[in-house]
């Protein structure tokens, strides 16, 4: 939700002989042509329609039984978070490069700090939604949780966001049921719950904090957890030529997710089983058993309930449960792929979606003010509502970002997080030689890791463009 990617592109021709020196440092400026680099638009584009995606969940609630709210609904945060995984992934390649110690203990303590800004920020942002239920919090936690994986290999990565997508749904199940679920002063469970800053002023608000983040709030890190480490397999491919690829693997597993979840409950039986849970309810309320699963099947926030295992069979978007784990998780790799394909052959058309995507950060928190502000018009006018918050996106990231480059949330965090780090590290295990960058291109080229500016830290993630008013930053 913070990175604009780059990759780089190789040279049409030899590149010169690496520099001797430090890390280089510095920033492009705007329309700045460098030859031999591109900017993976598609990266952003697909942030872009995760910016969108969250509008229309978020502010058209009103609406929730239109096809367009259920179609984003649960997917727009996967696709985030997919996204946030290959971001890590691009902002460890030029270590990679250059696997250093030294190299490696920058950006795992850079990383960390970015980490700590988006649990502060997501605090501050929990008390002032009236609605939303923010993720920062249990995204600042996995970027510190997946600082030990940071430079695994892309099969491990790939075997572990696969036994991750159905390990952590059951093991969240199997505490859940025994030790419970969290509830509030009157007893009742809670569902969706998100951490707030009065969760940090006693011990039982920690414990409930920390329950919230790794078990059974919104974004529980046991389900959440896959998404990122499928991001970073995935960043560890090259993108320019990846579309295709990610296309059909991302409907592989949308049809093995949601189809699954289909088979195991239509086929197989388990719709019976989950009709038997809810006839107590349903006898309560007085109406069918199809009714009454309808309305706590459809009520899924971050969990699944644990009155009977074949929930777990369930694809109900943002449930957490295995099958709408990988679902989510295969539409948001197709997606991602769509874009980068459609980048590639009508890049130009995408320039307000990318610019959207590259502010994402930004953007996620003004909508949050926006709609608290807006009070109880969205429930009365929702898509009047949607549109105006979508458009108001969109045309203010495409002008800031040709005027003024990076989203100020996103030069807030890259500035604190680069100072905080320090002064960033030599290039190559000897301390001279600049790394080379995936697909055969050197940092010169990839432009991330020139030298322009002294006294500005490099950006370690993504790529610099070659033209046109993008900055090339990375977030």
């Amino acid at each position: 939700m913070t990175t604009t990617d780059r990759a780089p592109v190789p040279p049409s021709t030899p590149p010169a002989g690496p520099d001797r020196g430090s890390w280089p440092r510095g920033r492009h400026r705007p329309g700045r042509h460098r030859p031999g680099r591109a900017r993976v638009a598609g990266v952003d584009a697909a942030r872009g329609l995760a910016v969108l995606g969250m509008i229309v969940a978020h502010v058209a609630v009103a609406a929730g039984s239109s096809w367009l709210v259920q179609a984003v609904n649960g997917r727009a945060a996967v696709l985030f978070a997919v996204l946030g995984g290959v971001s890590l992934a691009l902002m460890a390649a030029p270590v990679l490069a250059a696997p250093s110690a030294r190299n490696r203990v920058w950006l795992r303590r850079r990383i960390a700090v970015r980490g700590l800004l988006l649990v502060v920020l997501g605090l501050l942002l929990a008390e002032v939604s009236s609605g939303p239920m923010v993720i920062l919090v249990v995204y600042g936690v996995l970027c510190w949780l997946l600082l030990p994986v940071l430079f695994a290999p892309a099969r491990a990565l790939a075997v572990a966001a696969a036994v991750g997508a159905v390990a952590g749904p059951l093991l969240s199940w199997v505490l859940r049921a025994r030790f419970g679920s969290p509830a509030d002063a009157d007893g009742r469970t809670v569902l969706g719950a998100t951490v707030h800053l009065s969760d940090l002023t006693s011990p039982a608000g920690l414990v409930h904090a920390l329950d919230t983040v790794l078990l059974s709030g919104a974004y529980p890190v046991l389900t959440w957890m896959p998404f990122l480490l499928l991001g970073m397999a995935v960043g560890r491919l090259d993108l320019r030529t990846a579309g295709t690829r990610l296309v059909a693997g991302g409907a592989a597993g949308a049809v093995l997710g949601y189809g699954g979840s289909w088979l195991a409950l239509d086929v197989l039986g388990g719709r019976d089983a989950l009709l038997a849970s809810v006839a107590p309810v349903a006898d309560r309320l007085g109406v069918p058993a199809e009714l009454a699963l309808q309305l706590l099947g459809g009520s899924a926030l971050g969990t699944v309930a644990t009155t009977t295992p074949a929930w777990l069979l369930a694809a109900t978007p943002h449930s957490g449960s295995p099958f709408d784990v990988v679902g989510a998780a295969g539409v948001a790799v197709a997606v991602l792929g769509l874009c980068l394909l459609t980048a590639r052959y009508g890049g130009r058309l995408l320039a307000p979606l990318t610019a959207t995507g590259a502010l994402a950060l930004t953007l996620y928190a003004g909508h949050i003010a926006l709609l608290a502000s807006l009070g109880g018009w969205p429930q009365t006018a929702p898509w009047a509502a949607t549109a105006l918050v979508a458009v108001l996106a969109v045309a203010s990231a495409w002008a800031w970002r040709g005027l003024a480059g990076r989203g100020p949330l996103e030069a807030l965090v890259h500035s604190v997080s680069v100072r905080a780090a320090g002064s960033p590290p030599t290039v190559g295990d000897r301390g001279s030689d600049r790394a080379p960058m995936p697909g055969g291109a050197t940092p010169r080229e990839a432009g991330d890791m020139d030298s322009t500016t002294p006294g500005r830290a490099a950006d370690t993630i993504g790529y610099r463009g070659s033209s046109g008013p993008e900055r090339g930053e990375a977030r």
